[in-house]
């Protein structure tokens, strides 16, 4: 009995369907047939159900399912060992980031992770905060770096790694320069440079203008939080962004919000608390916290 034959058997008890489990296995759909005839014929029975057009298994095949997985679990928990005695990881890590990471050196974070683990890959994609929550939940990404609007869904940890004030921002020709403070509602007319819909920020931005009892109308919007700042600056409209952000254009007129007071700007690191997580993301997890000061 050999190891790869347990994984064709699991593979297309999962699948109910040989081809399919063959391209998840990256091998030709013959030679899964071949292997799993052969791990029948050692056994002296059939494992699987092959009449129909979905591959059932068989009572023998569902009494040996559980006991090849523990084999292949068994297997894989002998190589984590010794990849833990020996401190090599090997495998995948995913990470999710939002466009604002403000001065988060992430960059620098994954160079120095890639460094002391070659063996492992790293992919990083960008989307809204939402869609990385979303990601982070359903495993799609292992940690991803968010904007904070609330507390975190069930199954979900994270930890703040930034947070800063927020303030209202104008262009250096705006009437709204004669302003050291600014409530929302005195916004409400002005045309608002906005980042998009699912972001932390504009959660907050929009939470903020109905406890002020304010509509905000949003005429721009920019993925990119440096474009909104752009804009702003050449006039075409108002803008709330991190504190960050505003000293860092100097031609931006920035005004403290005294209502709704204390609005700030959180970016975290989210990452599951339920469900499986590879060791390369566990590693990954622990040390990017370390790294970022968490």
């Amino acid at each position: 009995m050999e190891l790869r034959q347990l994984e064709y058997f699991v593979a297309v008890a999962e699948e109910a369907n040989f081809t399919r489990a063959a391209e998840r296995l990256h091998v030709a759909q013959p030679g899964v047939s071949a292997q799993i005839r052969r791990l029948e014929r050692e056994l002296g029975q059939p494992l699987l159900d092959r009449s129909a057009r979905a591959v059932r298994l068989t009572e023998v095949g569902a009494a040996a399912l559980p006991h090849a997985r523990a084999a292949l679990a068994a297997v894989a928990g002998v190589r984590q060992a010794v990849d833990d005695l020996t401190g090599l990881v090997r495998g995948q890590v995913a990470m999710g980031m939002v466009s604002s990471r403000g001065p988060v050196n992430l960059p620098d974070l994954l160079a120095r992770f890639h460094e002391r683990h070659p063996a492992v890959d790293i992919t990083l994609a960008e989307a809204t905060s939402d869609v990385l929550l979303a990601g982070v939940a359903d495993g799609r990404f292992d940690i991803a770096l968010i904007g904070v609007s609330g507390e975190p869904p069930p199954g979900i940890g994270f930890e703040v790694v930034l947070d800063e004030p927020l303030v209202a921002v104008s262009g250096p020709d705006d009437p709204l320069t004669a302003h050291a403070t600014i409530t929302l509602s005195e916004l409400e007319s002005r045309s608002l440079v906005s980042l998009p819909k699912g972001t932390g920020m504009r959660a907050i931005v929009d939470a903020a203008f109905l406890a002020d009892s304010a509509q905000p109308r949003v005429t721009l919007e920019a993925g990119d939080p440096n474009v909104v700042a752009q804009l702003v600056g050449r006039g075409l409209g108002v803008a709330v962004v991190p504190m960050s952000l505003a000293t860092h254009y100097t031609e931006l007129h920035a005004m403290e919000i005294t209502r709704p007071a204390g609005l700030r700007a959180k970016l975290a690191l989210a990452w599951r608390t339920e469900g499986p997580v590879s060791p390369a993301a566990r590693v990954f997890i622990s040390q990017a916290r370390v790294l970022l000061g968490l």
